[in-house]
């Protein structure tokens, strides 16, 4: 039994960096993870393991679509599905152990196994039971599926058994039209498979910009996605090697099938809980399954804190990672901060998909006053170029303050351009300041600074 100023639960992106912030801090600390490898899903089945499939398909699809306009000629190269997937290894081992690097440099104790709280000050790892005067929960989440799906990783997946399919299936089914759905679905388009996404709503990518989902929808379409909208899933049925999908259409409840090779159940994610002891230690849960915690992260429990996934809010990464580093500084006696009103949500296709802030659908639901300044990648020489000017940059600005409320971007390199607007909106920057910095020639990033100017006079290039 050893003693700790604190122990996380958890070494995903909120656990582990929560516990290297608590280090730095001058705490004793801990990190428990069941898994053989840190990281939690984000690096080993998720956020790192797709970017290098997305990574790699796209430089597939460069290949077969753009390489001969530019004046490289040949065969587009073939796929040795194999060595995708041992690339794909690779870039999450190196993460992988780097994270583990971290935790030597900083010496924080890796508790190797699945943890239970048994009581306050108590952290329970196999047959051991550690002391801590402050527990930070960062279990992050699961897939959730749907009444009638059954998953068997095989042939009906979840984004986990997507990452380790033994072969790229010819027809695919994706259930929900939501940000791991598109991505992964956008592989398998690129690698050749006949992609069908089956989405209960009537617009992808629910709660995004209503015109970002449009043109998204409507891009993906071209690039060989078929859509299924305003349809509910009754069932999967699957054999050894195939599986049919059964939905109703909600326009007129007519039934439907559809055969697939692959089933890619993609209905969301739900906290992972499960084995802590919470209901015994009286902690606060909301009717969803996630953790209550008060402006501290701490729950109604004296001393147990929980950050990321298993808490209200976006379950992203980053909001994960500035809750941990914001709940490291509680337990250290400072004052941590997350600006939730400044929190980038990025989709990783081709264009890629960015937003911050407030849409329009929102700040018309508030009744505020707001004008938009728009600017086509069409316009900008560096996107035209490189065969990227799908897609535009939208700003949101206050009418009256001129203050920027929200940003959308659909692009090339939307998931980098976004910060720029967060760092502007973290200031409390007006979109002139944006619209009056200079951004280099030939960049991207041009088009962030014409869509500033057009919340004023109007754009240069357009």
């Amino acid at each position: 039994m050893a003693n700790y100023d604190v122990i996380i639960i958890g070494s995903g992106p909120g656990g582990y960096v929560c516990a290297i912030r608590c280090a730095q801090l001058g705490l004793k600390t801990a990190c428990v993870e069941g898994r053989e490898t840190l990281g939690g899903t984000c690096l080993n089945v998720g956020c790192i393991p797709s970017k290098a499939l997305l990574h790699a398909s796209h430089m597939l699809h460069e290949a077969e679509h753009n390489f001969a306009a530019m004046g490289l000629k040949g065969k587009a190269p073939s796929v040795d599905w194999k060595a995708m997937l041992a690339y794909k290894d690779d870039t999450i081992a190196q993460n992988t152990k780097g994270i583990e690097f971290l935790f030597k440099k900083n010496k924080i104790d890796w508790l190797k196994g699945w943890g239970s709280i048994p009581e306050a000050g108590k952290v329970k790892v196999g047959d051991e039971v550690h002391t801590a005067k402050n527990i930070i929960i960062a279990t992050g989440s699961e897939p959730s599926s749907l009444p009638g799906v059954e998953i068997d990783e095989k042939v009906v997946v979840t984004s986990t058994g997507a990452l380790e399919l033994g072969k790229v299936p010819k027809k695919m089914v994706v259930i929900g039209a939501g940000v791991i759905g598109l991505e992964l679905g956008s592989v398998y388009s690129r690698l050749g498979a006949d992609v069908t996404v089956i989405e209960y709503l009537d617009a992808i990518t629910p709660g995004m910009d209503a015109e970002v989902q449009k043109t998204f929808q409507r891009t993906l379409k071209k690039q060989g996605l078929t859509f299924i909208m305003g349809a509910a899933v009754q069932k999967t049925e699957a054999t050894k090697s195939k599986a049919k999908v059964t939905y109703k259409l909600r326009k007129d409840d007519s039934e439907h099938d559809l055969d697939a090779d692959v089933v890619l159940v993609a209905t969301g994610r739900k906290p992972y809980t499960d084995g802590l002891g919470l209901e015994a230690l009286g902690v606060e849960m909301s009717p969803r399954g996630q953790i209550q915690v008060g402006k501290d992260w701490q729950t109604n429990v004296k001393g147990i804190y929980a950050i990321g996934d298993c808490i209200d809010g976006p379950m992203l990464a980053h909001k994960a990672e500035d809750e941990g580093m914001a709940a490291a500084e509680q337990v250290a006696g400072k004052h941590g901060h997350v600006n939730y009103g400044v929190i980038p949500g990025v989709i990783y296709t081709h264009p890629e998909v960015a937003n911050v802030g407030e849409t329009e659908e929102t700040l018309k639901e508030q009744g505020r006053n707001y004008k938009v300044g728009k600017f086509s990648f069409m316009g900008n020489g560096r996107a035209k170029a490189n065969f990227a000017a799908d897609g535009f940059v939208k700003i949101l600005a206050d009418k009256d303050t001129d203050r920027i409320l929200g940003a959308h971007i659909i692009g090339p390199a939307a998931g980098d351009l976004i910060h720029e607007i967060c760092v502007a909106m973290e200031f409390g920057a007006s979109a002139e300041d944006l619209a009056l910095t200079c951004h280099a020639h030939p960049t991207y990033s041009e088009a962030v600074r014409e869509a500033a100017l057009a919340c004023g006079d109007g754009p240069i290039h357009s």
